[in-house]
């Protein structure tokens, strides 16, 4: 049985809709100017953007701290 976290914004979402909704929320400049990393700087695409995210836990806790902090907005 999967465990329940109520209080987990992050619980249940993909790394793939929370980039989604980011661009959509922000736009590719805004993120980049937010995180500086260069697949949201130059010739961004959802695409090298998770492949990055997947392989870079770091820049990965940015884009969900963000996420989360634009939810509560």
């Amino acid at each position: 049985m999967p465990e329940q976290q109520p209080n987990n914004p992050l619980h249940g979402v993909t790394l793939k809709a929370i980039l989604e909704y980011l661009v959509e929320v922000y736009g590719w400049e805004e993120l980049g100017n937010r995180i500086k990393i260069n697949s949201f700087n130059h010739d961004p695409s959802i695409k090298s953007s998770l492949t990055f995210l997947r392989k870079t836990p770091w820049a990965r806790e940015k884009v969900e701290r963000l996420y989360i902090k634009s939810l509560k907005r």
